[in-house]
């Protein structure tokens, strides 16, 4: 890009993100493998995500819906017609989405159902691959009533294998989170052995191992380390029968530990914030909870080792 060109370029992205936005992607020399998804902002459009990711020094986000829609497929920043302006937006900013959080589950047993679940995780694999995203996230879910939980498995296998194998060619990863009824080691390595190829993996979701599964930082780490492709984090406390989500480093969940497993494991990937905002308007807003948990693991990372590269 010429200077002339890349001088307009920017000026013009100013016009559209602001220029504060712009000065920071012009200065920044370094990065954490730090992401969030957009399930913690449901409220903010493209521009401010972009913006508040660059301020906060995030280098990726995780996508699970824009503006309240979910199917990302259907937001317009995703169309045919403006996908390669959003690229450009986020490469300006020193950007890149690095996960598309599909609702797809593979539990679905009866045909149509089940059949509109594997529709939507093509239709995402398709997106990723346009946006070279290299991973889409979908569900295993639940136990089906009237079988077995091995007919269940045996199921949420073929799935995995069906998307895993339609992602290949699209130089895409499917990534099973460790969600609802499937959160503890033991079943997740089921899943995955079955499901064995270099285009499926894990996205551990480390509240729900531990607080669900019952499970140290470091047992599920060594049961499921080899599939862990992908992370998410959050800290909680426990209220009633349940947990309240609060800020990073205010709760329960030994967050500290989870880097330290992750990196002395080898981990490679991102350690991506799900502040699950969507579901629970009632937790801290975005603009405080999105930074804090920045400016938090920075100092985790920093305490084993990682710095900016």
């Amino acid at each position: 890009m010429s200077r002339k060109t890349r001088r307009q370029f920017f000026q013009a992205f100013s016009a559209t993100l602001g220029a504060p936005a712009v000065i920071l992607a012009l200065k920044k020399t370094s990065q954490l493998p730090l992401s969030f998804s957009t399930l913690g902002c449901p409220r903010w459009d493209w521009k401010t995500i972009l913006e508040q990711a660059s301020r906060s020094g995030y280098s990726a986000i995780e996508f699970r819906g824009i503006k309240g829609e979910m199917d990302l497929t259907r937001c317009p920043e995703f169309s045919l017609g403006r996908v390669n302006q959003s690229l450009q937006d986020l490469k300006a900013l020193g950007l890149r989405i690095i996960n598309l959080g599909s609702s797809a589950h593979l539990h679905e047993k009866e045909p149509a159902a089940r059949a509109a679940q594997l529709d939507e995780g093509r239709r995402f694999i398709d997106l990723a691959h346009r946006l070279s995203s290299p991973y889409v996230r979908v569900f295993g879910d639940k136990y089906v009533e009237g079988e077995t939980q091995e007919e269940t498995l045996d199921r949420v296998v073929a799935g995995l294998q069906e998307l895993g194998g339609y992602a290949k060619s699209a130089g895409v990863t499917v990534i099973l989170e460790s969600h609802g009824d499937f959160h503890d080691s033991p079943t997740l390595l089921k899943i995955l052995k079955g499901a064995e190829m270099p285009s499926v993996g894990l996205l551990w979701d480390t509240h729900h191992t531990f607080v669900s599964g019952k499970e140290s930082p470091a047992t599920t780490f060594s049961q499921l380390g080899r599939y862990v492709r992908h992370t998410h984090l959050k800290d909680s406390k426990p209220e009633g029968t349940d947990v309240r989500y609060v800020l990073t480093g205010t709760g329960t969940i030994p967050l500290q530990e989870i880097v330290r497993v992750l990196v002395q494991g080898g981990y490679k990937g991102y350690y991506s914030f799900e502040w699950e905002k969507a579901w629970h308007p009632e937790i801290d807003e975005p603009e405080v909870a999105i930074p804090q948990y920045a400016k938090s693991m920075r100092e985790y990372l920093a305490r084993v080792g990682v710095t900016p590269s």
